[in-house]
């Protein structure tokens, strides 16, 4: 079999329509949108047209779109301008998750030392928060609410809606991490009542190196690069034209197939869950029903989550442990940690996740290859010699 793919919460295969809408703007249409000639004009003309586009995706005002490198700088200054505004107001706390991305997490410690007060909610074992959690740690001086629309390892999905109805009657800047929900979930930034909302572009088969912050009208953002006036003087550097107008592209194509592709992919997700299911001492991460079509990740006592990946690696299939920002690191996941997996077990994980171009065929043969390299690994484990012989307890049942 052909190698199977299944890391697409790291990134996605580029869509072929985004290719070739971008490709004009590498060749003919290669001017600088700031420029008066008409080669720059028309450049201009493709960066208004992909804003709107993008606006409209989101249902807000295409003024309300500001272009960034991706994921993790639309995170960084979201937080940091959200906690410029709070400082001026004599606000500094903060409310977020404990499983939030690093993007998140790290800029959050960043302001720990500059004085603010950060509250980090704890997520239940389904990888779960509660409207109710965030309203009772809302306080006076809570200058914002930062919970991800879906998490990045185990694929559950917060009541978004809920969370940013009470943001809005406490006055509360609500910010909310998209990244892997935008082109997969419905969003829509007015009926969730999201004051910013960050977004990439590469995990929905758009280009790396590209994506954009949601701003609400009214919010005065804090500029991370200074330089020239692009992005209404918010973030300089010229404009991205190729992957902005590629960026375009794939999310209208990833909304327009949203309904069919999620018909599908739940139905192999669920395949997927169900056949790892049934190996001895494994166990779901997430809550089964409220997570993203795509995601399925997995913890199995016993063994080490490395040695799995590069086993799978020798039958073909792509998979990972978790985030792909920490996969060089041999500390167990943030995220895992936060839902109760002691250490053990969260080092035992697996993460597969789906694109539309999977097959019923690449599942099944998905999951015969983890229940023989699971065996095949437990064979050789000393800890679970002791675990089958009665030394050591088992922690999944």
């Amino acid at each position: 079999m052909a190698q199977i793919y299944l890391d697409n919460a790291a990134t996605t295969k580029m869509s072929k329509t985004a290719i070739k809408a971008m490709l004009p703007y590498m060749d003919e249409i290669y001017g600088n949108p700031s420029s008066l000639h008409s080669v720059g004009q028309k450049a201009a003309e493709a960066l208004t047209e992909s804003r709107r586009r993008i606006a409209k995706r989101l249902g807000c005002d295409e003024k309300e779109i500001l272009f960034t490198s991706g994921g993790s700088e639309s995170d960084n200054q979201a937080i940091l301008s959200a906690a410029t505004i709070g400082e001026r107001k004599g606000k500094k706390h903060i409310v977020s998750t404990a499983f939030e991305h690093h993007a998140v997490l790290h800029t959050l410690q960043k302001l720990k030392k500059h004085g603010f007060e950060i509250t980090l909610l704890p997520v239940s074992e389904d990888g779960l928060i509660t409207e109710q959690q965030v309203e009772n740690a809302i306080r006076p001086d809570t200058c914002l609410v930062s919970v991800m629309y879906a998490n990045n390892e185990i694929g559950t999905i917060q009541p978004i809606e809920k969370i940013g109805e009470i943001c809005r009657k406490k006055g509360v800047i609500f910010h909310t991490d998209a990244v892997q929900a935008v082109g997969h979930v419905r969003v829509d930034v007015q009926r969730e009542h999201i004051d910013m909302l960050s977004l990439s572009a590469h995990k929905f088969h758009g280009s790396k190196g590209i994506g954009a912050l949601y701003v609400r009208k009214g919010i005065p953002l804090t500029s991370l690069i200074e330089g020239g006036a692009q992005e209404r003087g918010k973030r300089a550097g010229t404009e991205n034209i190729p992957a902005i107008v590629g960026m375009a592209v794939a999310l209208d194509e990833a909304c327009e197939n949203m309904e069919k592709n999620t018909k599908k992919l739940t139905k192999l997700r669920n395949m997927l869950i169900d056949g790892l299911s049934t190996i001895p001492h494994s166990v779901l991460n997430g809550d089964c029903e409220k997570r993203l079509p795509t995601n399925v990740s997995f913890c199995f006592e016993g063994i080490e989550g490395e040695s799995l990946l590069l086993l799978l690696d020798d039958k073909g299939i792509c998979a990972s442990s978790g985030s792909a920002c920490t996969s060089g690191s041999l500390d167990p996941s943030h995220v895992l940690l936060a839902i109760g997996r002691v250490h053990d077990i969260a080092h035992g994980s697996l993460r597969l996740t789906l694109s539309e171009e999977n097959t019923e065929e690449e599942i099944k043969y998905t999951v015969s290859a983890v229940k023989e390299v699971v065996a095949y690994l437990r064979g050789m484990s000393p800890i679970w010699r002791d675990l089958v012989n009665g030394k050591k307890e088992f922690i999944i049942k």
